[in-house]
């Protein structure tokens, strides 16, 4: 089996490579931060590359506090939570403004899913990926309220997009770094995350 793992960010793929080790199956890349560049990155990188499976990892922000923090999850379907429109206090999907269907490939009901046959013990969670991480009380009651996510990152559905798109099985692979909430730093736990999260994908990948 040929794997590709794909990152945001060095940190999070090092962190995974250092307990991997060299495995000629096994590829990688560092998409950046953010869905824009995850999408183009990766579908570049998946237009002169095929895989048998594509693993996302990273750390990630969470809206579920019966999630601990350093706690290893997978994200088994994602949105882009922001893709709509503001009508006054209400949001309005591309679905409800007439430009799209919301179980256009591949998309159902406006959600993207994740896409493999791997047994594994990890809970199994919804998250949302924005280009805006949220800090406010305010915003974070109305995204709870609107679709009640369990995390949040900045790269989950656009590879969830790139994957489905080239008909490529994928899986997305995050550890609770911090707790969505008023920015608060000193709180996080990225060390025990990045740790954990390494652990996780090496048994996964074994």
């Amino acid at each position: 089996m040929k794997i590709l793992i794909t990152a945001a960010t060095t940190i999070e793929l090092n962190a995974v490579l250092v307990i991997l080790g060299n495995n000629p199956k096994i590829n990688t890349l560092i998409t950046g931060i953010g869905m824009t560049a995850t999408a183009f990155h990766l579908g570049k990188h998946l237009s002169n590359n095929q895989y048998d499976l594509a693993v996302n990892v990273g750390i990630a922000g969470a809206f579920n506090r019966s999630l601990a923090l350093g706690e290893v999850v997978e994200v088994v379907k994602d949105q882009f939570s922001e893709l709509g429109a503001e009508d006054g206090d209400s949001f309005l999907s591309l679905n409800e403004m007439g430009l799209g269907s919301e179980n256009e490939f591949p998309f159902k009901k406006g959600q993207l899913f994740a896409k493999h046959d791997l047994q594994h013990a990890l809970k199994k969670m919804h998250g949302i990926t924005v280009n805006k991480v949220h800090g406010n009380k305010n915003s974070i009651d109305q995204i709870i309220q609107r679709l009640n996510p369990d995390i949040e990152s900045m790269e989950g559905a656009a590879f969830f997009y790139a994957c489905q798109m080239n008909n490529l099985n994928c899986i997305q692979i995050r550890s609770i770094s911090n707790y969505v909430e008023k920015r608060n730093k000193d709180a996080w736990e990225i060390e025990l995350a990045l740790h954990n999260l390494a652990k996780e994908v090496k048994q996964l990948i074994n």
